[in-house]
């Protein structure tokens, strides 16, 4: 396995001083944030390291050469949009910017690239499976002629009210996997794992590692820590910031050496990036940097 990191949290840093910290602090990888040029629809959003309005040989050239020059590989092309909004023109234009993404990543000899599935929030899953297979098929496609491989976090994008009832990624469970795959049986598309999220929706994380061994295309290293004080008193059905936090990799609940155990069973040597997303290190540029440091320092227990 390759351990780097997602490169949203260093949102204020140039592509390159972003991989400068990665080989200064040891990473082997990123995992290169491209989202359009426009206002952040939420946290952690909105973040471009890469321009994808750009694949120019110059624009290639410096990139690749960058990162072999500081020894850091880009795992994928990151780039989290609902494809899927009830929002038709925003679904256009998500769709729209994805393809670019994809285009890049070909460009780049990346040939990966990492995203969400999407959901119309206020419709049944029944109902955003009919819309996988308008909306999907087309982006598989696509990707298949450009030899980019496509990975879908199973982050349901549920937090709170703006997210309420169904959330914005259709592809947060074992059954939907199945269900979708039947939908898109293609080699180009599969997952990228980040076991948190299971953690929260009271979920095995181990198990599905050994069933869908064969779509594991990159993996996220990201801890939740469940609030059972809260839990107890709001139950499963509310809101899930009220019951669950993110936190950094070792300070929460998902256990990282079955969790690598398993990994290591099935062969995986991909990429598997940290993603922080862990308030208690937002205050300052320092404690962004730290929250990377420790998590590394922790995580080297299990893969350098």
């Amino acid at each position: 396995m390759k351990l780097g990191f997602v490169s949203s949290i260093l949102g204020k840093y140039s592509f390159e001083k972003m991989i400068d910290t990665a080989a200064d602090m040891g990473f082997k990888c990123v995992e290169a944030a491209c989202w359009p040029h426009e206002k952040a629809v939420r946290r952690y959003a909105g973040v471009s390291h890469i321009d994808v309005d750009d694949t120019s040989e110059n624009a290639i050239i410096r990139i690749n050469d960058y990162c072999r020059k500081r020894n850091v590989e880009i795992s994928s092309l990151a780039y989290y949009p609902n494809t899927m909004d009830s929002d038709i023109e925003k679904r256009r234009r998500n769709t729209e910017h994805l393809k670019k993404v994809i285009t890049a990543s070909s460009a780049l000899g990346i040939n990966m690239v990492t995203t969400f599935i999407g959901r119309d929030q206020n419709k049944t899953v029944e109902q955003n499976l009919d819309l996988v297979k308008e909306i999907w098929p087309p982006i598989v496609k696509f990707a298949e002629e450009k030899n980019v491989k496509i990975a879908i976090e199973n982050c349901p994008m549920l937090f709170d009210r703006n997210q309420w009832p169904g959330g914005q990624n259709l592809m947060t469970t074992p059954k939907i996997w199945h269900q979708i795959f039947e939908i898109i049986p293609s080699s180009s598309f599969g997952l990228n794992f980040d076991p948190s999220h299971f953690v929260w929706q009271m979920m095995d994380y181990i198990n599905p590692i050994y069933e869908f061994k064969d779509k594991i295309f990159h993996i996220h290293f990201k801890d939740i820590k469940l609030l059972k004080n809260k839990l107890s008193e709001v139950g499963i059905m509310a809101y899930p910031l009220e019951y669950m936090e993110p936190k950094i990799p070792g300070l929460g609940d998902v256990d990282w050496g079955k969790f690598v155990s398993a990994l290591t069973d099935i062969r995986y040597d991909g990429y598997a990036c940290i993603e922080v997303e862990d308030r208690s290190f937002e205050n300052s540029d320092e404690a962004v940097l730290q929250s990377l440091r420790l998590s590394k320092q922790y995580l080297n227990q299990f893969v350098m």
